[in-house]
């Protein structure tokens, strides 16, 4: 397990099995990556720090991973899909640097900031920002950053429509219940737009806290599309 390559076929070694419940199984998935990404390590000898790369590795391809499969589905709406990776390149197309200039956010005397929005989803007619996914293996205190940059949105004209979504497997199943809830569950309900969970296990669903597979028509509603 070396790059993102590796763990796309595995996903797909995943869904000759899973099928269409395969998001059910991304602990499974993650925890199988990381035996492979530790064999590869031992096998080669790499004198890495086999749990660093780990986590390294898991936080960039688990991003790359949820874009690779909601891209499709976004795509079918006629929205288009890119990363704040990319975004943060000096040499964008016409297209891109203006969605840029559509996501940045005014801090008066420091300047413009990007946000931290792992996945940004778009209208490739005008560049309007529809959307921002945040996504992340275990929530730790990213759920409370991603709820401070919707606060942020809502601050401006040209921002305040935006929604702010996030999706996870909640490794540490902070989000399974709305009462009694967790920290992480109380600022999921109160101050984002939407958090899919990617998960075999008990979820206790709200209007704002839901598996994964309610994401595409809580996006099409969104946008108007029925």
């Amino acid at each position: 397990m070396q790059n993102f390559e590796d763990l796309k076929n595995l996903y797909h070694e995943m869904e000759d099995e899973k099928g269409e419940d395969t998001y059910k199984y991304m602990p499974e998935l993650l925890q199988k990556a990381e035996e492979l990404h530790r064999a590869y390590h031992i096998e080669h000898k790499t004198g890495k720090d086999i749990g660093q790369s780990w986590r390294s590795f898991k936080g960039k391809n688990f991003q790359k991973l949820i874009q690779y499969i909601i891209t499709e589905s976004i795509e079918k709406l006629g929205l288009k899909v890119v990363n704040d990776d990319k975004l943060e390149n000096r040499h964008l197309s016409q297209q891109l640097d203006t969605v840029k200039r559509n996501l940045t956010i005014d801090y008066g005397e420091f300047g413009l900031l990007l946000p931290d929005a792992d996945i940004v989803v778009y209208n490739p007619e005008d560049s309007q920002i529809i959307a921002i996914i945040s996504s992340k293996t275990s929530l730790a205190e990213r759920v409370a950053q991603t709820g401070y940059w919707k606060f942020k949105f809502l601050e401006s004209e040209d921002t305040k429509h935006i929604k702010v979504y996030l999706i996870t497997p909640d490794a540490k199943r902070d989000l399974e219940r709305r009462d009694p809830a967790k920290k992480s569950r109380i600022i999921a309900e109160a101050d984002l737009d939407g958090t899919y969970v990617l998960t075999a296990e008990t979820l206790e669903q709200s209007d704002k806290v839901k598996l994964f597979e309610h994401f595409i028509e809580d996006l099409k509603q969104a946008i108007g599309v029925t």
